[in-house]
């Protein structure tokens, strides 16, 4: 029996710097350019969270999206939401808070959780304008 890849799409607002503490304002402008502006950019992020599983016979499908949307919301949404990554969300302390270290995250606190309604999780994609985003697979 093949899986099936199923996504939920969430979105949230949230500031951040791209800073490196340990690098002067002149290098981080440097390499981070106007992200690493002081006082501080947002993005109006959309975040795509695929899990991967059988379809249940009975039921007619792999997972209740509700359940996914709740663990997201939960663990991940109410956290960023409107916050300042940098500061205030505790699961990015100590990175540098770049799309792609989001991700990684993401996937490190929903992992876990996506697992115990019996589905994996396949993909985090985040998009953080309408010209990039990140997608990162657990590897």
């Amino acid at each position: 029996m093949s899986k099936v890849f199923l996504t939920r799409r969430e979105r949230f607002n949230a500031a951040h710097r791209m800073f490196h503490p340990d690098w002067s304002d002149e290098k981080n402008l440097e390499v981070y350019g106007k992200c690493s502006n002081p006082n501080w950019h947002g993005h109006n992020y959309v975040l795509f969270v695929t899990v991967k599983g059988h379809v249940d016979p009975e039921m007619g499908y792999v997972v209740n999206l509700k359940k996914v949307s709740k663990i997201i919301n939960k663990y991940i949404i109410e956290k960023l939401d409107h916050k300042n990554i940098n500061l205030e969300v505790d699961f990015m302390k100590g990175r540098v808070p770049s799309a792609e270290n989001l991700a990684i995250g993401i996937w490190e606190q929903l992992n876990p959780h996506i697992h115990k309604i019996g589905v994996e999780l396949h993909c985090i994609k985040i998009e953080e304008t309408e010209n990039n985003y990140v997608e990162y697979f657990g590897e």
